[in-house]
């Protein structure tokens, strides 16, 4: 059976922030994971993963102005000392709480630069993070974003991502596969899975249309779970969905495949 961290970004948001973690726990996940840390000590969170017995399972490099709608700054040219220097804060933390995956948002790319110099920068910014964090002990992932929620968004189908991946050559660069974007923008979602399991890091979910929770759209989840236990899937998925009502009232289909 899958191993399911609650995204306290989206979900128990009738809780405040540092609320949550004992929501997540209550409701019996094992793993959290969530967008950003750093507006938090870590000490805080740490501490917060410790007494409610959590892992922390993922997060994010530092993706730009997020309340300006910025969405990550990898493939930003203009950026590249930004970017370099939120490696070294992602480390930092991830060390810190024991996070042993973080995912770099490739941003929206901008159309009046050209996209090789896109591409050049993002596949520099890759290596160097990769680098970075296989020294700390830390997997650096990469994560395709549909392109329907955040127009523009720079990577956003697997083929492109893994395509990347290859021309990085690091063997500290793995895919970040979201279910729901990834039915968005291409579905054959159960044969993708099988085909690049060993360079699958990590599982996101939710259901379309909607990111609500699994059970309120098109996609299979029970198949999609038991196909993920049949295929050899051990890593963790982290359920990224908008619950259509409260968190604790929305969570029948944990309920049904725990």
């Amino acid at each position: 059976m899958p191993k399911f961290a609650a995204n306290l970004t989206m979900l128990f948001n009738e809780f405040a922030f540092v609320d949550r973690f004992a929501a997540a726990a209550s409701a019996g996940f094992k793993g959290v994971e969530y967008l950003f840390p750093y507006e938090y000590r870590m000490e805080q969170l740490a501490e917060l993963l410790a007494r409610h017995g959590l892992v922390q399972v993922l997060h994010n490099l530092p993706a730009g102005d997020w309340a300006k709608g910025e969405r990550g700054i990898a493939c930003l040219p203009d950026r590249v000392d930004e970017f370099r220097a939120g490696v070294g804060q992602a480390i930092d933390y991830a060390t810190a709480l024991g996070c042993r995956r973080v995912n770099c948002l490739a941003g929206i790319a901008p159309p009046s630069l050209p996209a090789e110099a896109l591409r050049e920068t993002f596949v520099a910014n890759l290596r160097f993070a990769a680098t970075e964090l296989g020294r700390a002990g830390i997997r650096l992932l990469v994560e395709p974003v549909n392109t329907r929620d955040i127009p523009g968004f720079y990577l956003c189908r697997t083929a492109q991502a893994l395509a990347l991946i290859d021309e990085v050559g690091s063997a500290n660069l793995f895919l970040q596969y979201d279910i729901y974007h990834l039915q968005i923008m291409e579905g054959d979602l159960a044969r993708t899975l099988a085909e690049n399991l060993p360079r699958i890091a990590h599982v996101q979910l939710a259901d379309n249309p909607g990111r609500n929770e699994p059970g309120t759209g098109e996609i299979n989840y029970p198949f999609l779970f038991q196909h993920l236990d049949q295929i050899g899937y051990r890593g963790w998925i982290g359920c990224e969905y908008k619950p259509r009502g409260s968190t604790e009232a929305g969570l029948g289909w944990l309920k049904e495949v725990s």
